[in-house]
């Protein structure tokens, strides 16, 4: 196989090329999942030794997008919480999912199952000041979606999208389950629940193609009851939370 449309042999020359120190590598995304296409970017998890500092590196290599998620084998567990805190896991599903690259010393081996026992404890339950602020926020982007006429579609279409946003992270937190931004958004939610991401998603549909924002109003609605109801007069919430 071609080697510039192999990303596995892409990220391996990657690595040597420009971290000739790492102790270890996972291909994580769409081209660990052998679902990407020539313009696609890598996704690749590198460990490094104590010595190294982690980071986040965007660079382009050998013409290819590539997104680079750098740790040291002492920090990662640290890093491995903090993924966790945020609910979204992008780092412990690429451990999780993705494709050893390469693995001299079983480091990316144990690095996998701290993630999986990460991925299966679960994101953080929120906590009832987050559990009230989100029902609040989700009730005020639901009144204005409904209230906005259909000649204002520039604000239309922006409260639909923070309407599905806010609805998704709540629905995902009431099933613990984990949620996801851009393209995962829509993954996650129908993952956590099938019938109300549906419902939600259709919803945003519907607005996106048609200027309706009712069927994600009522989606929005029948969220917010299962979950105590819409919230408005009464909310309070201090200031500098």
């Amino acid at each position: 196989m071609d080697d510039q449309a192999d990303p596995a042999a892409q990220a391996l020359h990657l690595i040597a090329s420009r971290y000739p120190q790492a102790l270890g590598a996972i291909l994580g995304g769409s081209a660990a999942q052998g679902r990407a296409t020539p313009t696609s970017d890598l996704d690749v998890a590198i460990l490094l030794p104590d010595s190294d500092t982690g980071r986040r590196e965007v660079i382009r290599h050998d013409g290819r997008l590539a997104e680079l998620f750098l740790h040291t084998v002492a920090e990662l567990p640290g890093f491995f919480a903090w993924d966790r805190a945020r609910r979204r896991g992008t780092v412990l599903f690429i451990y999780d999912q993705g494709l050893p690259l390469m693995d001299p010393h079983g480091q990316v081996a144990r690095a996998r199952a701290q993630a999986r026992a990460v991925l299966a404890s679960g994101p953080p339950p929120l906590t009832p000041a987050e559990w009230e602020r989100g029902r609040y926020v989700l009730t005020c982007f639901m009144d204005d979606l409904s209230d906005t006429q259909p000649s204002d579609r520039y604000e239309q279409l922006s409260l639909a999208d923070f309407t599905l946003r806010e609805a998704a992270h709540l629905l995902t937190a009431h099933h613990r389950a984990w949620t996801g931004i851009g393209k995962w958004l829509p993954r996650r939610l129908l993952a956590a629940d099938p019938v109300r991401g549906r419902a939600l998603l259709d919803g945003h549909k519907a607005v996106a193609e048609h200027g309706d924002p009712a069927p994600l109003a009522a989606a929005a609605e029948e969220l917010l009851h299962l979950l105590g109801g819409p919230l408005r007069e009464g909310y309070t919430q201090p200031w500098g939370e």
